[in-house]
């Protein structure tokens, strides 16, 4: 049976226009040569700007490798807490999400699990696929992973260009 290697990635540092800095760009080449070693078969992205760099910038260490955009790795709340939920440092976070919001968040995280968390074709080889997101995505993606709690996407968090291999 294959097994889906994904590589988590937290976009390079940006500013307050979601651009990547110079930081930025030398965290994500600096992931591209930690992941060089590895038989990366994709590199997936979110569609804002900060991500979309950073997949290429990290790319270039990657000769040959498709660089994609994936639409369900936008930036987005994945699941609104409770009240009782929620942990005290994170009160008041939630106090403008009506549940509209909340819905499409939550659609959102369900196509993010179907298309990133689902086991490969039994008749492929094993896949190494690079996704270059944001903190949220990675955390209810690593939650996924560990079956928590759909609130334990809480109290995950990510550096730029942190590297997750749930």
């Amino acid at each position: 049976m294959p097994t889906r290697h994904l590589y988590l990635a937290r976009h390079g540092a940006a500013d307050a226009f979601g651009e990547l800095t110079g930081i930025g760009h030398r965290q994500a080449g600096l992931l591209g040569e930690r992941l060089a070693g590895v038989p990366v078969d994709a590199v997936w992205h979110s569609p804002l700007p900060r991500a979309a760099a950073s997949a290429h910038e990290l790319a270039r260490k990657l000769p040959n490798v498709p660089v994609t955009e994936a639409a369900e790795l936008i930036d987005h709340v994945p699941y609104v807490p409770s009240a009782s939920e929620t942990p005290p440092s994170w009160a008041g976070f939630f106090d403008g999400y009506d549940d509209t919001e909340a819905a499409s968040g939550q659609s959102l995280a369900e196509a993010l699990i179907a298309r990133f968390a689902k086991a490969p074709d039994p008749t492929t080889k094993d896949t190494h696929e690079v996704l270059v997101t944001h903190a949220y995505q990675i955390a209810w993606l690593v939650r996924h992973a560990l079956d928590a709690p759909p609130s334990r996407w809480l109290g995950l968090n990510s550096a730029n260009t942190a590297l997750t291999a749930p």
